[in-house]
């Protein structure tokens, strides 16, 4: 098959692919591990193969590799900040965050997106086009490579829903897993989701014990469906619903995020009915003090605020962090890196 993307089969796909251009299964297996655990950009690095399938490969299976754009590095803290070019030279951005426990990183599902949360920019400009499993995955393979250091985490939340590309999701998050590549545990994953119960109510059933995260953000449907369009056609009882159905299903606990915005869902009134509404679930609450963008007017919730927010879902016995503002002077929040970059290309233009 011309222009099959080799680097999103699964090893039994790639075996039988191989197989139809009379290669043993042992070829497709040093073919997997320099995809997935040797982090090959080309068939050239392939050394234990003949030239002459190196070059048979190449002819018949391009290799999708992503191109480091640019990179910003954090004053602050050893947050970088990526933007790759994709092979249709859209652009995509992912962050590499490190922690004690080990290097994180945050990567997006798609180009753009089409969720419309209002204090996010990566919904400015809308949906493109939905990333490969392949493009997903060299977004961690570039990532450790660039750096020289382990990846150990994984987070899908980055730009786009990783919903509404399922079918890829998936397939990234099995070769993120297989034991001949990365083997990156799935307990060291994390999908995060604006809500779609149908899509999670199915992944709850795939066998993967990952982190869930809901982007929750409100206390109702109401102020809920002014910050995020998605909410006006899923209903918050419907969504909490089917997070309780993932937690039955996987034993995994909830993570739900909560931007803080000043003025709209940080007073004491919403803290109260978000703890009232999500009491007894075995969650944990993300309390993220929002990112200004210029093109929206949302402020930050001020920190005595935070607090206080976060004393009242503690009364409550409600588990709940604050973010750590991670990478604030490259500007790390999702979509901005992006956006700043289309921008000055349009502007140049």
């Amino acid at each position: 098959m011309m222009n099959l993307d080799i680097k999103s089969l699964y090893l039994e796909e790639l075996t039988e692919e191989l197989k139809g251009h009379g290669e043993p299964a042992y070829r497709a297996k040093q073919v997997f591990q320099w995809l997935h655990n040797k982090l090959a950009l080309s068939y050239d690095h392939m050394t234990n193969l003949p030239k002459a399938l190196r070059e048979k490969l190449q002819d018949i299976y391009p290799l999708i590799s992503l191109k480091e754009v640019t990179s910003l590095h954090s004053k602050t803290d050893e947050t970088v900040k990526y933007l790759f070019r994709l092979q249709d030279d859209r652009v995509i951005e992912s962050v590499l965050m490190k922690y004690h426990h080990g290097n994180s990183v945050c990567i997006s599902s798609q180009v753009g997106c089409k969720m419309g949360c209002k204090f996010c920019a990566s919904t400015i400009g809308g949906k493109e086009r939905d990333l490969l499993p392949s493009e997903m995955l060299d977004q961690v393979y570039r990532i450790q490579s660039l750096s020289g250091e382990r990846v150990s985490n994984v987070v899908v939340m980055g730009t786009g829903e990783p919903f509404d590309n399922y079918d890829n999701l998936i397939r990234f998050l099995r070769l993120l897993t297989d034991p001949m590549g990365l083997n990156i545990s799935a307990r060291n994953l994390t999908v995060s989701t604006c809500g779609i119960p149908d899509r999670i109510r199915e992944f709850a059933k795939e066998g993967m014990p990952i982190t869930l995260a809901l982007s929750l953000h409100a206390p109702n449907d109401e102020i809920r469906s002014q910050l995020m369009p998605v909410a006006r056609q899923y209903n918050i009882d419907d969504v909490l619903d089917a997070c309780n159905y993932y937690y039955e299903m996987t034993g995994r606990r909830i993570t739900f995020e909560y931007s803080m915005v000043a003025g709209i869902n940080d007073d004491e009134n919403h803290a109260k009915e978000l703890a009232s509404r999500i009491k007894g679930m075995n969650c944990h609450v993300n309390l993220i003090p929002v990112n200004p963008i210029k093109e929206r007017e949302f402020r930050q919730s001020d920190s005595r605020n935070i607090q206080e927010f976060k004393k009242i879902l503690e009364k409550y016995r409600i588990n709940v962090t604050i973010r750590r503002e991670m990478g604030a002077d490259i500007d790390a929040a999702c979509g901005q890196l992006r956006k700043s970059y289309i921008d000055n290309l349009a502007y140049r233009s």
